[in-house]
């Protein structure tokens, strides 16, 4: 029996690793337990409870405002224990989360393996996103095995002097739809739930990035402003992030009109149903640009650089900047314009097939 210890903290983390426990949790020469950080909690808890998956252990950490520094130590204090008791052959982390880094450095403390999910996605900018990319690039320092989703990623790694035990194996949120999304799927929001949306032409937007609060984006929501004013018939929804400086800026800017809906944060069972029934997707959102090209739904990405350029190089995505003329101009280019539409919606998604948490449940096993 391999045992492995799966351990992640944030509501991206949980929706990406989900589809993997379940695999590994089949498999009978593998023993499998999940230790939640808890960096994220309500969201965190959602996730867990739509893919029916109980943690074996809990750190609890979210406190009020903490700050990277606490978020450091917390995990780094309290995964020292557990993986004492546990003394897994393997530790399996995903992305470029605060819970990821430190994660993997704990067990590097313990001498213990290390298997990064979602490995070798890079902008080179380490203070953008910060501190994600400085993050994934640690964290693919102390790994011991890589599974990148896409060819570009492991090249990436290449670039890096990172060779060993690299495998390509798609990109497990891809797996999770399998799970999430379902024809005549009732949402669970009470305001989508009774809300007359469904015929419009929806934008589904996500905006929240630390480097994007001030000015990029009160410019992201201006060039909303001016998107819903020219398009009465197109319904703008946006589940607005609980960070309160965000809230305060989405809300002031556009709170008063009448076809755009500002809702917390969803579910993440209504937000992958929401993208299959949106006509587009603005977002600055990581996850969302792998998320929507499973769907045929383009992206304009609400940044100036990407750590998934597979997307932009497939078609399904393009990188439109912060300015609010241009997210405008290439927003309405692709209202207007159906032919542009169709080239992003009916390129070939870069992301897999649904299967990569049976190549790397497949690997694992083989770990000796």
């Amino acid at each position: 029996m391999t045992k492995v210890l799966v351990i992640f903290g944030t509501r991206p983390e949980a929706v990406k690793m989900c589809p993997l426990v379940l695999e590994l949790k089949k498999r009978s020469k593998i023993e499998c337990s999940v230790c939640l950080t808890g960096q994220h909690k309500e969201m965190l808890r959602q996730v867990m409870d739509a893919f029916d998956i109980q943690e074996d252990y809990n750190l609890y950490i979210m406190k009020e405002k903490q700050s990277l520094t606490a978020i450091t130590i917390q995990i780094l204090d309290k995964l020292e224990f557990i993986l004492r008791k546990i003394k897994p052959d393997i530790v399996l982390v995903h992305g470029d989360t605060s819970t990821s880094y430190v994660a993997a450095l704990a067990a590097f403390y313990q001498q213990i393996p290390v298997g990064h999910v979602e490995a070798g996605l890079r902008t080179n900018n380490k203070y953008s996103p910060f501190p994600e990319e400085l993050n994934r690039q640690m964290t693919g320092r102390i790994a011991e095995y890589h599974f990148a989703p896409t060819p570009s990623n492991k090249i990436n790694l290449k670039n890096e002097n990172i060779t060993n035990n690299v495998f390509v194996t798609g990109n497990t949120v891809i797996d999770a739809f399998k799970t999430t999304v379902t024809n005549n799927y009732i949402f669970n929001n009470a305001i989508l739930k009774k809300y007359q949306w469904r015929g419009k032409r929806i934008i589904l937007v996500t905006a929240h990035r630390r480097e994007n609060i001030g000015k990029p984006l009160e410019n992201i929501c201006n060039a909303i402003v001016r998107i819903a004013k020219e398009y009465p018939d197109i319904l703008v929804i946006y589940p607005v992030h609980l960070n309160p400086i965000v809230r305060e800026t989405v809300y002031k800017v556009l709170g008063n009109l009448q076809n755009i809906l500002l809702l917390d944060p969803l579910s993440v069972l209504d937000m992958h149903n929401l993208i299959a029934h949106s006509y587009l997707i603005l977002t600055d959102s990581g996850g969302l640009q792998e998320e929507a090209p499973a769907f045929g739904k383009p992206v304009l990405v609400l940044r100036t650089e990407t750590e998934r350029p597979e997307a932009v190089e497939a078609g399904t995505v393009k990188v439109v900047g912060v300015s609010s003329q241009d997210i405008y101009r290439e927003t309405r280019v692709l209202l207007e314009d159906i032919n542009i539409y169709q080239k992003m919606a009916r390129a070939v998604n870069p992301y897999g097939d649904g299967h990569a948490s049976e190549r790397i449940a497949d690997i694992l096993e083989n770990i000796s």
